[in-house]
């Protein structure tokens, strides 16, 4: 493929090149509004406990049927989320040549890609993405290093706000995983002390707007393979939902973020929780962003149901496994869908038989 087709000019390519096309039962059109709630947080940062179990319940009841919804008075400043989407920007309008140096290498997650080429050859997103990592359990700002050390001097401020913004993003998504742990009924702090270590994914994503729409997507139907996805995405809108055996469309809101349940918390809470099919479709007029944060436990801890879950299941439906395990299926063995878990898992029993 050529590198440079994913450009903001993509718009005036005439033809979908094949290797973007999509088969047509990919792109059937969505029919409506995902009921997802819209979770207020601001009682339960405050401590109300009423507004806490409030919280919970209606988590509860998003994350049983489809593991979305999104959050409103989250603590994270909206002046900081504005910044981080002009630093995109201004990132993703840069010279082909100038992203494709930090391109991502073999074995690496880490850097730019136009439409996963560097993995795959066919069915590709109508899209580039830039990732990199983030921890904060040292004194090194992880973030900020890597846009000056990779990118260049002059993102050294681009790697100063996406700092913040992670900084941002691991406490509101701890928080969550305390709401989450109320809602399962289990220990609150059962789940923050499996992800208050963990190194974090952060994706940048553009999707230039496209000629034929109806035969590409900007990200094939998928569940993530990760724990707590938390995203924030502008108001052209694109990101739908499969939910009761039709696509669902899940309107944008600039004061909220998207949350849902990737593969591993859905692990976590005994499935309980579902790790829901979404795609995103592109625009014929408009280029669409999105910023998405990954939250993800340390690589070597173990993962299993809290006990009390799994007592009141009366099954543990799921084998223990560390999500450097799975990091590892999603990278080398296997392109993200809406199987990967259980492919996952039939791999991880599996290569424990043969070793």
């Amino acid at each position: 493929m050529d590198s440079g087709l994913l450009r903001p000019e993509v718009g005036v390519v005439s033809h979908v090149p094949t290797s973007f096309v999509w088969p047509k039962e990919y792109l059937v059109d969505a029919n409506g509004e995902l009921q997802a709630p819209v979770v207020d947080l601001d009682g339960f940062l405050r401590g109300d406990e009423e507004a806490t179990q409030c919280a919970a319940k209606l988590i509860r009841e998003a994350c049983s049927n489809h593991g979305f919804f999104q959050v409103i008075n989250h603590g994270v400043d909206s002046c900081l989320i504005r910044e981080a989407h002009h630093q995109m920007d201004t990132f993703f309008k840069l010279p082909i040549h100038r992203k494709l140096s930090v391109h991502k290498t073999p074995g690496s997650m880490w850097g730019y890609s136009g439409a996963h080429a560097h993995r795959f050859s066919s069915q590709l997103p109508w899209k580039e993405t830039l990732s990199f990592p983030y921890h904060d359990n040292t004194s090194e700002h992880v973030v900020t290093n890597y846009f000056k050390s990779t990118i260049g001097e002059d993102f050294e401020q681009a790697g100063v706000i996406f700092q913040k913004y992670c900084d941002g993003m691991k406490q509101l998504g701890l928080k969550l995983t305390e709401l989450l742990a109320i809602s399962l009924g289990a220990d609150r702090l059962h789940f923050r002390e499996l992800f208050s270590d963990g190194c974090s994914i952060m994706r940048c994503n553009n999707y230039p707007s496209c000629q034929q729409p109806n035969l590409t997507l900007g990200t094939g139907p998928h569940c993530d393979p990760t724990s707590i996805t938390i995203l924030h995405q502008d108001l052209v809108g694109g990101l739908d939902v499969f939910a009761d055996n039709q696509w669902k469309t899940v309107p944008p809101r600039l004061d909220a973020l998207v949350v849902n349940i990737g593969d591993t918390f859905m692990a976590l809470s005994n499935g309980r929780y579902k790790s829901c099919v979404h795609r995103a479709v592109v625009n014929k007029y408009k280029e669409r962003k999105s910023l998405a944060f990954f939250l993800c436990p340390k690589e070597d801890k173990v993962l299993r149901a809290p006990d009390e879950v799994v007592s009141m299941d009366g099954t543990k439906h799921y084998p223990d496994f560390t999500w450097s395990h799975f990091l590892h299926f999603t990278q080398n063995h296997y392109r993200a869908d809406q199987a990967t878990l259980p492919n996952f898992i039939n791999w991880f029993l599996s290569s424990k038989i043969t070793n």
